[in-house]
């Protein structure tokens, strides 16, 4: 059976805090903990720190990076999926995760989340790490109100928020574990 894909959105590492840097790595770790597979944008800053925190902890790491190069991705993804698609691979990540957590953030993480909000993906935002995450976390993205983008207090409530959705939603004869 499949294992549940989480991607962890956020700062690249031009903007990345150290702050985010740190609850990324958290969101790694807990994501590896509770045996799903990371996926991220497979660059620098919060995808770095969350891989790393993956990785280190017996966990798995996919990145898909923007670039059409593998030497362009994080020395800590397992699987590197080079797009060659620019921007436009923010569509490809959220695509491909079950639920998606978002650790502080700009413009590029809030084109994921507002694909997750369209495809009604289970989503939950770090609160205090910055950014579009604490700009949107504990909102709807527009009036129609497909799924509420959650508020964690930390990155094991954030995995646990997202699971918990995940599983609710899954259908009765697959098992996303």
């Amino acid at each position: 059976m499949r294992r549940t894909q989480i991607a962890v959105i956020g700062y690249n590492g031009d903007r990345c805090t150290e702050a985010a840097r740190s609850l990324a790595y958290e969101t790694g770790k807990e994501i590896a903990k509770a045996g799903a597979v990371l996926v991220c944008g497979g660059l620098e800053g919060v995808m770095e720190a969350a891989c790393r925190g993956a990785k280190e902890n017996g966990g798995m790491a996919v990145g898909i990076i923007p670039q059409g190069e593998f030497s362009f991705a994080n020395k800590y993804c397992d699987i590197v999926i080079c797009t060659g698609l620019g921007f436009a691979r923010d569509f490809v990540v959220a695509s491909s995760a079950d639920g998606m957590i978002a650790v502080a953030g700009g413009v590029g993480t809030l084109i994921e989340l507002s694909v997750g909000y369209m495809m009604k993906k289970p989503m939950a935002a770090i609160a205090g790490s910055g950014g579009t995450a604490d700009q949107y976390g504990g909102e709807y993205l527009d009036e129609r109100k497909r799924v509420p983008i959650m508020v964690a207090r930390d990155p094991a409530e954030a995995v646990a928020l997202v699971l918990e959705k995940v599983r609710k939603d899954a259908p009765a004869e697959a098992s996303l574990e």
